[in-house]
């Protein structure tokens, strides 16, 4: 890791894989930058089906179209990983070195200088294996973050995702630093509203069902 730090940083993780960790970071950068504040995204390593790249749709892409930065930037290159596995198994399939979590850390660079949010965006799950010796915790508790944003799915099958997540991350941040997001949430459908309704007032916390009460809660540091 580098002396150059973001004034606030934000990790993104999720419940699982596909819960749409990328497109909430995206929508996080979008409106930080809107908001005139500066921000930047890192993906330590990312894995995708093969043709992403020229489709314009790895999560990296999509995150320096939200930022305005350069794809290499916020996931150096050789971490590209054209094969839908966690990033140290894809490593394994396609023959490259195996990756340790301190590689990329050491890889983790910002601009300089510094802004004033930045989001680092993991692999599949809290628990995922992100490299051969460690997952998003190992992440998190090596680089302290501000704040945690947990995105979850808003249907069958969330709450014990989101509490298996929760304790797991609990043991590395404290809990008014983590953020809850159930994304794609429909307010017409009755499973989303129960799921919502038990989380917030079992763990008697805000769950976020709205990217946009998620961005305030992020950016609220950074209000006149």
């Amino acid at each position: 890791m580098h002396e150059v730090r973001p004034r606030q940083l934000v990790v993104v993780t999720g419940t699982a894989t596909e819960v749409g960790k990328t497109w909430v970071t995206a929508q996080l950068c979008s409106r930080a930058r809107a908001a005139g504040i500066s921000v930047a995204a890192r993906k330590p390593a990312q894995s995708f089906e093969p043709g992403d790249v020229e489709a314009g749709v790895t999560d990296a892409q999509v995150l320096a179209a939200a930022t305005g930065s350069d794809p290499a930037d916020v996931c150096p290159a050789h971490r590209w990983y054209p094969v839908a596995m966690a990033p140290p198994m894809a490593a394994e399939v396609l023959g490259r070195p195996t990756v340790t979590i301190a590689d990329l850390l050491e890889e983790l660079r910002w601009p300089d200088p510094a802004p004033a949010l930045g989001f680092v965006e993991t692999a599949g799950g809290v628990r995922s294996p992100l490299a051969v010796d460690g997952d998003t915790i190992d992440v998190i508790e090596r680089l302290t973050p501000d704040r945690v944003v947990l995105v979850a799915d808003a249907g069958l099958g969330t709450i014990n995702s989101v509490l298996l997540s929760l304790e797991a991350l609990r043991h590395r941040i404290e809990d008014d630093g983590i953020e809850v997001l159930l994304n794609r949430f429909d307010a017409t459908d009755d499973l989303h509203r129960r799921n919502h309704a038990w989380l917030t007032d079992r763990l008697g916390r805000r769950v976020h069902h709205d990217p946009t009460t998620l961005s305030n809660a992020v950016t609220s540091t950074f209000a006149p």
